[in-house]
């Protein structure tokens, strides 16, 4: 088979239509099948980006229901292949059925080769633009910050500054609401530092009880206590020479803030019961959903242990304020659930979407995955709607701003949303917006996106 040529599926019973694809489609390496069983064979060899298919396939050359049913055995095996169906004048039902199963298209038979040839054509592009989105996204999971997918400039900065500050040793604070990605960063500093080859502790402060903390940091001798049958290091100990992340420091009670201050002062620990001190060299990096500083107002939280911690700050921003973001977080999450749940490729309705960028999302990132983990498992056909999100749309207001400061914004918001709502195809975002190609990218390059 020809290497230049690009692979096109033609599933036909009728012999002489068999021919008339063969030469309307002589540019294209023509694969042709006349019944199911050939089809999916041929899709198994091959994996065509393009098929398309009569419904009236043997044993029920006159019905649909053949040709349904290799339309989703097909679309199980190659979820992104395009298949364009091909139908008679009476059949605009069965077209709709087969459009609602999956397909890309519909044509009229008898066809025009042009026609054809244009949604065919089309159909290779639209391929083309998703796997080299999805080549794109392979690329930033496996980038400095992994885990983080974002077109929003803040959280983009806050990825830089990970960047800038992970070789150094200096105490951070990572500043967020939860489910925004705390810990992501903290392991990102941590395998982006020289300390990487060692070990990564995490402690929870609000996990664990009062009582059982001061251990759990800082380790016991034999003996302190009923039940400390052996010596045990703490977390801070184990994590010598790498990083130790203290999630929620807010609500460490204020006795052990004094011995974790008096730890990053002097650099060197006590265990419970013991009177030796081991010097422990260790990176903190610690988060936080509550305001340190109101805490502080209230006494619930030691200044001078602040400021010892803060030599770093980093907020992270919430979902709601990442325009755009919820959309594409939506997208990367129904492709991750449909692979893990073996689904064939789904889609959102425009008022799932409607209703995914108008939510609040108080859980930040973690709400959404599970929203979208749900809504794939529930979903009864190949559309996710608002109902299988269990989201409502709901208005928004805009902000009164300068005439050309508002102009700007608006065309920023609305191609953001635009690329996150069709996942980086520039072509239906064109669609969505009413303007050509060229000037989605004259845009992009305007407002500086990639």
């Amino acid at each position: 088979m020809s290497q230049d040529k690009k692979s096109l599926l033609v599933i036909e019973d009728d012999p002489g239509l068999q021919r008339q694809m063969r030469w309307s489609f002589d540019a294209y390496e023509v694969l042709v099948a006349g019944d199911r069983e050939s089809a999916l064979a041929l899709v198994r060899r091959h994996e065509p980006a393009v098929v398309t298919m009569d419904l009236g396939l043997p044993p029920d050359p006159d019905g649909a229901s053949e040709g349904l049913a290799t339309l989703e055995q097909i679309l199980e095996l190659a979820p992104e292949t395009k298949v364009i169906v091909l139908t008679g004048n009476q059949d605009h039902g069965n077209a709709l059925k087969a459009i609602g199963a999956g397909a890309y298209d519909f044509h009229q038979k008898p066809f025009d080769p042009d026609m054809l040839g244009l949604v065919v054509e089309r159909a290779y592009y639209l391929h083309a633009l998703q796997q080299e989105n999805r080549r794109l996204l392979q690329i930033q999971a496996h980038s400095l910050v992994s885990g983080i997918i974002t077109r929003d400039p803040a959280l983009i900065k806050v990825c830089r500054n990970i960047e800038k500050v992970a070789p150094s040793d200096a105490t951070v604070i990572l500043l967020g609401e939860s489910g925004t990605g705390k810990e992501i960063l903290a392991r990102t500093l941590h395998q982006s530092s020289a300390r990487r080859e060692n070990r990564f502790m995490a402690i929870n402060c609000a996990a664990i009880p009062e009582t059982l903390l001061e251990s759990e940091l800082f380790g016991y001798e034999k003996g302190a206590y009923t039940g400390a049958v052996k010596q045990t290091p703490g977390k801070i100990e184990l994590a010598n020479e790498g990083t130790f992340f203290l999630d929620e420091v807010g609500d460490l009670p204020m006795a052990l803030q004094a011995k974790l201050l008096r730890f990053l002062q002097e650099r060197v620990i006590e265990r419970v019961g013991g009177r030796k001190e081991i010097p422990v060299d260790v990176r903190i990096v610690c988060a936080t959903h509550q305001n340190l500083k109101k805490l502080i107002v209230d006494g619930r939280f030691r200044e001078d242990l602040y400021y010892r911690l803060s030599e770093i700050v980093i907020t992270i921003p919430p979902l709601r304020e990442r325009g755009g973001d919820a959309a594409l977080l939506a997208h990367h999450f129904k492709n991750k659930f449909c692979a893990q749940e073996r689904r064939s490729s789904l889609n959102f309705s425009q008022e799932a979407l409607a209703a995914i960028e108008s939510h609040s999302w108080p859980g930040n990132v973690r709400e959404m995955e599970n929203c979208i983990k749900r809504a794939v498992i529930m979903a009864d056909g190949p559309i996710i709607s608002a109902d299988d999100l269990g989201l409502q749309v709901s208005a928004t207001s805009a902000e009164p701003i300068n005439l050309r400061q508002v102009r700007d914004k608006a065309e920023c918001e609305a191609l953001v949303k635009a690329l996150a709502r069709v996942d980086g195809n520039v072509v239906k975002a064109a669609e969505l917006l009413g303007v050509s190609r060229p000037t989605i990218y004259d845009l992009m390059n305007r407002h500086r996106l990639k």
